[in-house]
């Protein structure tokens, strides 16, 4: 069940985004930054080889290793009607952070952090971070009240739906991180600064992979 919490606040959608196939260049120069400075010690498997990945990670509406639903891309949902009136015959649709759950939390875990990333191309979909460490889910499109949220790679606060190419091979990571402590960062903090502090603080950590393979 989920923890009786004040208030909590949506991701930011239903996010009206516009369908677009061209790449996000932003993007991927925010991810290259992210990977000279982190050397993507956080975002690699092959990295904190010493960290157990004793985390199980699900999600009622995604599977390990199945397509990203559309309503969690940049797909979105409901296109047909969100189109009408668009503007340059683009169809604005809405996307939603999923749902996730999550259990084999160490005893140890002070608090836990989420991070959304593509592997591939260094890119950070979504950070949230300072979630108590008794809960075991995040509902769709719902962050708790007293959790935060960073920036992404390009530079929101929020969740920002991932856009695959069509036909491009792509892998989607929803990556839980249990925590020594709660971090010491505000809401909003700096994509790199948010990634170090999960990194120095985690002590175990699972995934749930979308891939189009």
């Amino acid at each position: 069940m989920f923890p009786a919490l004040p208030f909590p606040r949506t991701t930011g959608a239903p996010r009206t985004v516009r369908t677009s196939f061209g790449t996000r260049s932003g993007a991927v120069v925010a991810g290259a930054v992210l990977a000279l400075t982190t050397g993507c010690g956080l975002l690699s498997p092959s990295q904190n080889g010493d960290m157990p990945d004793d985390i199980t990670v699900t999600s009622p509406l995604m599977q390990e290793g199945g397509p990203l639903p559309d309503a969690y891309s940049c797909m979105g949902t409901n296109g047909a009607e969100a189109g009408n009136g668009s503007e340059g015959g683009e169809e604005a649709r809405e996307s939603y952070s999923p749902p996730l759950s999550w259990s084999g939390l160490p005893d140890e875990a002070g608090s836990i952090a989420l991070v959304v990333d593509d592997p591939q191309k260094a890119q950070v979909f979504w950070v949230v971070y300072d979630l108590d460490p008794e809960l075991v889910e995040l509902r769709q499109n719902t962050v708790p009240a007293d959790a935060k949220q960073g920036r992404n790679s390009v530079g929101e606060t929020s969740y920002d739906p991932p856009c695959p190419e069509p036909g491009e091979a792509y892998e989607y990571r929803f990556t839980v991180y249990a925590l020594r402590n709660p971090l010491d960062l505000p809401e909003g903090a700096a994509l790199n600064a948010s990634l170090e502090a999960i990194a120095n603080q985690a002590v175990a950590r699972g995934s749930l992979v979308t891939s189009s393979d």
